[in-house]
């Protein structure tokens, strides 16, 4: 029997499908499925099931998203270290993360927002999550500004007072922000600020009026519970004034990390993560054509699994991996 790629891809995006031997073609392509997820495949009658109930298994090497789970994310100890040291307590400290494209800021930060929250069953062993010491009071929220709906004022005030599960006024200017925020916010919150230059670039509506009010916020009116990290590709200062951007609240970023290469402890624990082990040689060819960088070395880990599973001998991987990191030559400038 034969699965077709149309059948496969009709059921990702949710579409209706013969489920006539999905399950059992399935197995043998490798999918695991737990009981509830096959209960309601034989049932065609019932909801149709998501990603999540279907696989049981994660990705091992990750190219193409951010690393949104944290059981995924290796390295960047040092960085996370002075990150949790500046939130663990009052007044929260604000951080900018600088990188270059790719170079893991926005998985870095969902690192942030995710990690110590995260069940120490969910982790690998060993995985430090204890990182501050009240974790369940704090409030995270993760701003993307290359979603459309962000960028415009009314848009992305909306979005944080939803994510705070606060009232939000009608209208929902900046002044009665301003008011419901100043009021209600008693918890120790951190707001990621991810893609920061496409927002400054391509939201009019976030003027230096806007920025200057959240500096305000962070700074007056919070008794230091607000506390900003943003990820971009240059220091914010540098940032603010290449977009024509004067406003104070791009100084209050007292530390900067710039991301680079992992160290080779890193490096070898992320290669360790294979569910096949890695012949020695592969281990240090893969050390040697990274540089330890992580995109690179999760392409070139990637690769060489799939030649493992596939059953493949020699170092015909070795082609596809360079030419496939070939597109991120930019790391190794």
């Amino acid at each position: 029997m034969r699965l077709s790629r149309s059948t496969v891809t009709k059921f990702l995006a949710g579409q209706p499908v013969d489920y006539r031997n999905f399950v059992e073609i399935s197995e043998k392509l490798g999918f695991k499925w737990n009981t509830i997820a096959t209960l309601e495949i034989t049932n065609p009658q019932s909801p149709q099931p998501n990603s999540q109930q279907i696989f049981e298994e994660t990705s091992s090497f990750i190219t193409g998203n951010p690393i949104t789970h944290p059981r995924c994310f290796f390295g960047r100890e040092k960085e996370l270290k002075r990150l949790f040291n500046l939130l663990k307590r009052l007044p929260l400290q604000n951080a900018a993360i600088i990188g270059k494209k790719r170079s893991g800021k926005t998985s870095l930060l969902q690192y942030l927002k995710n990690i110590t929250t995260t069940s120490i069953e969910q982790l690998r062993p060993n995985q430090k999550s204890d990182w501050l010491p009240n974790p369940e009071n704090y409030r995270w929220i993760f701003v993307d500004f290359q979603d459309s709906r962000l960028q415009n004022r009314e848009g992305l005030l909306r979005y944080i007072l939803e994510s705070l599960k606060m009232a939000v006024p009608n209208p929902c200017d900046l002044d009665r922000f301003m008011d419901v925020v100043s009021r209600n916010l008693h918890q120790p919150t951190v707001i990621l600020l991810d893609e920061i230059g496409v927002g400054l670039q391509r939201c009019p509506e976030l003027d230096d009026g806007f920025w200057e009010s959240l500096r305000s916020l962070a700074t007056n009116q919070t008794n230091g519970n607000l506390g900003f990290v943003l990820a971009a590709p240059e220091s914010p200062i540098e940032l603010a004034t290449s977009t024509g951007h004067s406003s104070p609240f791009f100084n209050i970023f007292g530390y900067t990390t710039t991301l680079g290469a992992m160290t080779e402890e890193e490096a070898r624990e992320l290669i360790a993560s294979s569910p096949i082990p890695f012949p020695d040689e592969d281990v240090e060819w893969i050390l040697n054509q990274s540089e330890c960088w992580p995109l690179l070395m999760q392409i070139l880990c990637r690769e060489r699994l799939f030649s493992l599973e596939d059953g493949e001998t020699g170092d015909n991987w070795h082609e596809e991996g360079l030419q496939q990191i070939k597109l991120f030559a930019h790391f190794k400038k």
